[in-house]
């Protein structure tokens, strides 16, 4: 549970943050390099990296060496552990609700 835990915290983390966020963003639409990255967010290679360090951690990016390049790549499975946790919260939230419902429609 810890670990489930530690993984939304991660991903939540890492898109906490509008650079990040910018960076799954342009990444969604296809595999880019850092240098590709770094270019529109007007930050450093280094910053990029360090951002992209977040990414991989969280599991939304995964990065490989080709050649002299790293090439980027978002990872939407990353996406599925806060997916759940959406959902379980959703099917709290209503279950909830309906029993609002319920006690307010007894009182009718």
């Amino acid at each position: 549970m810890a670990q489930a835990k530690r993984k939304v915290d991660d991903v939540f983390n890492a898109l906490g943050d509008p650079t990040r966020r910018a960076i799954v963003h342009r990444l969604a639409r296809g595999p880019l390099t850092v240098s590709d990255l770094a270019g529109p967010l007007s930050i450093t290679l280094t910053g990029v990296r360090q951002h992209l360090h977040v990414l991989e951690a969280s599991g939304l990016v995964r990065t490989e060496k080709l050649g002299r390049a790293r090439m980027c790549t978002f990872e939407p499975k990353g996406l599925g552990v806060i997916e759940s946790w959406i959902n379980v919260q959703r099917s709290l939230w209503e279950r909830g609700l309906g029993d609002l419902r319920d006690l307010l429609d007894e009182d009718d």
